[in-house]
């Protein structure tokens, strides 16, 4: 994660590709508040550090007679119950345990598991299983666990691998009953990479809301984003959404449209983008993202470059930017208006013209569904 600053605003550029297929996610963003302490007014505070493999960025407004320090312990102990909870990479974590036992061998989870469970679940259902948890076999299988070649494609895995992996990928077999969790089929694992980020950022949203009486400030972790009231300059927050550009920099980036948070929503907003672009390839002319279709087995060609999702909370959008880039881009859309879902769609110029889209940036068009041109009116007084 690389983050710079200009006088009015500051860029959060994920310069890491979490290959996670379905449960990836790259975004490039920017809040309307310079996050640099030297351009902030004295009531408002900045933190910052590491966790879930990338970083986090907050920007919040000073109680009076804070404890700063108080509050980046808070932040930082819910955070450590969350890896503890949800991270593949610590051993000791409740999910790694669960991917570790048998079949039938139940295992005890915490509430914060238990919520992502049930979010995951919703989007898997809803989906039509573009969202899945259980995808992980089919990544590796394919080779995209950490990178993508055009080696691999030209040299894929064989049909009896891909059906071998497929079978694997079975969130059905994961059962729950009260705070208790069990699969009913042997190998089959959790990875909560797509989602785990943006539930971050909603409990470190309430720890500033519930604990400390905070009412405006912005919340970012690997790119997703909660925003509430407004920024130190006393206007909503804006999120700018990146133009996806292949192999895109810091210094080469180009926003092509914006979100400012609305007031028809509380004034607090929940954003989540998904993308292919900084890690996609062309073979046979045909560009193939990282992302794996779990219904199919195979990347995705022709899906949405760049997918924004604004939900009631970070860890919806977060699932549901991740399904709809795993799958074609029509498909996609016709499934966000189905379902009344604020997204913005960014692809390319030709053939995205139609009722809702924006001007186009060079090559790139923007689509909206009609919730999120709705949420972007924001009929103020």
């Amino acid at each position: 994660m690389k983050t710079i600053t200009s006088p009015s605003f500051v860029y959060v550029l994920s310069s890491t590709n979490t290959v996670r297929a379905t449960l990836s996610g790259v975004v490039s963003l920017a809040s309307a508040l310079s996050l640099s302490a030297c351009q902030q007014t004295p009531d408002y505070n900045y933190l910052s550090g590491e966790t879930m493999g990338t970083s986090y960025h907050i920007s919040y407004q000073l109680p009076a007679d804070a404890d700063e320090a108080a509050i980046q312990a808070s932040i930082d102990e819910r955070l450590q119950q969350i890896n503890d909870s949800m991270s593949t990479y610590q051993a000791d974590s409740t999910i790694s345990q669960f991917n570790r036992v048998s079949k039938n061998t139940p295992i005890t989870i915490d509430a914060d598991f238990d919520r992502v469970l049930d979010i995951s679940r919703t989007v898997y259902q809803q989906s039509g299983g573009a969202f899945d948890p259980t995808v992980m076999p089919l990544v590796d299988t394919w080779g995209f666990g950490s990178t993508m070649t055009v080696e691999r494609l030209q040299s894929p895995p064989t049909a009896l691998e891909i059906a071998q992996a497929k079978a694997l990928v079975d969130f059905e077999s994961i059962v729950q009953k009260e705070q208790t969790l069990y699969k009913t089929k042997e190998g089959v694992g959790l990875d909560f990479s797509a989602v785990a980020k943006g539930y971050g950022v909603d409990v470190i949203a309430d720890v500033l809301k519930d604990k400390y009486q905070i009412r405006n400030y912005m919340v970012e972790i690997g790119g997703e984003v909660a925003t509430s009231g407004v920024n130190n300059q006393q206007q909503p927050w804006q999120i700018a959404i990146d133009a996806p550009i292949q192999d895109s920099t810091v210094s080469e980036r180009q926003t092509i449209s914006a979100i400012r948070q609305p007031i028809n929503t509380g004034n607090q907003m929940h954003l989540a983008t998904s993308g292919n672009y900084r890690n996609s390839v062309i073979f046979d002319g045909k560009r193939y993202s990282h992302t794996i279709d779990p219904t199919t087995g195979r990347p995705i060609a022709g899906g949405a470059p760049s997918v924004t999702v604004a939900a009631d909370s970070v860890a919806l959008a977060d699932a549901w930017a991740t399904a709809l880039t795993a799958m074609p881009y029509q498909k996609a859309l016709t499934l966000a208006e189905e379902k009344n879902l604020a997204v913005l769609f960014v692809v390319l110029g030709d053939g995205a013209k139609r009722e809702g889209s924006e001007d186009s940036t060079d090559s790139w068009q923007v689509v909206q569904t009609p919730a999120m041109q709705a949420l972007r009116a924001d009929k103020r007084p």
